[in-house]
């Protein structure tokens, strides 16, 4: 069975996943701060996010980064290149985006291969030679195929959505809850659940990036050595795009990190260390050319 007919399955149930679990713990910790009235509007939240999540967390992530739509005319280099990959693929032409920073990076986004976008830096675009931006969106073109920008996306916006929700339910349970009134109190929902909640919901929103696993990188960068037919070309990509992305780190927010072809750099020295979605770049390296080095 070709590795794609497996891959779209398990994203696809990935995604549905974190939806329902986004859903039920909310609601969980609306009841826990609210009583009956929290746990109604914590349901009422997790609907609109799970809404949001799906058809618009692609649109949120640019967004977040800035990224401009371009035109043909306007970025012929990358178009040429992007329709010459999907035309050998099979896959829909995506929206081109640029970001205005210097960091050099990329990211695809969206639901799916239909409503896909790929967006680069103004780095990269400075950086990379033609072979090299050529297997950096072969690279990026790899995830829209193997389907697993969906999971990405919404991986992206609920990480962020989980430590906002428990910020707010912490400052509301300061000035009295949902209006649960006693009965909250009594089932401990007061000040101390919303306190463990502000520390709890980092690491749920960790484990959530944890979701998306880093094989994915991987088979992104073979879906995108095999389309070139030039490993050698992404490998030289990756370990510019590593070495420059340090000179000149991205501020990136550490939810929506793994949507980058290389790590941006973030703050939390080792303990953020233990939740990175992006595999050692020599290790990516070795996989495509057999060596360390380029």
């Amino acid at each position: 069975m070709p590795p794609d007919k497996v891959i779209h399955p398990m994203n696809t149930f990935k995604s549905t996943l974190m939806l329902v679990a986004l859903m039920l713990v909310l609601v969980f910790v609306g009841d826990r701060i609210g009583g009956q009235n929290g746990m109604i509007l914590a349901f009422a939240i997790s609907v609109a996010m799970n809404f949001t999540a799906y058809f618009f967390s692609d649109k949120i992530a640019l967004k977040m980064y800035r990224a401009q739509p371009v035109t043909r005319e306007q970025l012929p280099r990358a178009y040429d290149v992007v329709e010459r990959l999907t035309a050998k693929q099979g896959l829909p032409m995506p929206k081109i985006y640029v970001i205005p920073t210097e960091s050099p990076n990329a990211f695809a986004t969206g639901r799916n291969p239909q409503h896909a976008s790929v967006a680069v830096t103004h780095g990269i675009l400075a950086l990379l030679d033609d072979e090299e931006l050529e297997g950096v969106l072969a690279h990026e073109l790899g995830h829209v195929k193997n389907r697993d920008i969906l999971t990405s996306s919404i991986a992206a916006t609920l990480a962020g959505a989980i430590t906002l929700i428990a910020r707010m339910g912490y400052w509301a349970s300061m000035f009295g809850g949902y209006g649960g009134g006693r009965d909250s109190r009594e089932r401990g929902g007061g000040g101390l659940g919303a306190l463990l909640m502000l520390i709890v919901a980092p690491i749920a929103a960790s484990l959530i990036q944890l979701a998306i696993s880093r094989s994915r990188e991987y088979e992104a960068d073979a879906t995108g050595a095999h389309v070139t037919g030039n490993p050698y070309a992404l490998a030289r990509a990756l370990k510019k795009l590593d070495d420059y992305s340090r000179r000149i780190p991205m501020q990136a927010s550490p939810s929506s990190a793994h949507l980058f072809i290389v790590a941006p750099l973030l703050g939390g020295g080792g303990f953020g260390n233990l939740f990175s979605t992006h595999p050692p770049i020599k290790d990516r390296i070795r996989r495509l050319i057999g060596r360390d080095l380029v």
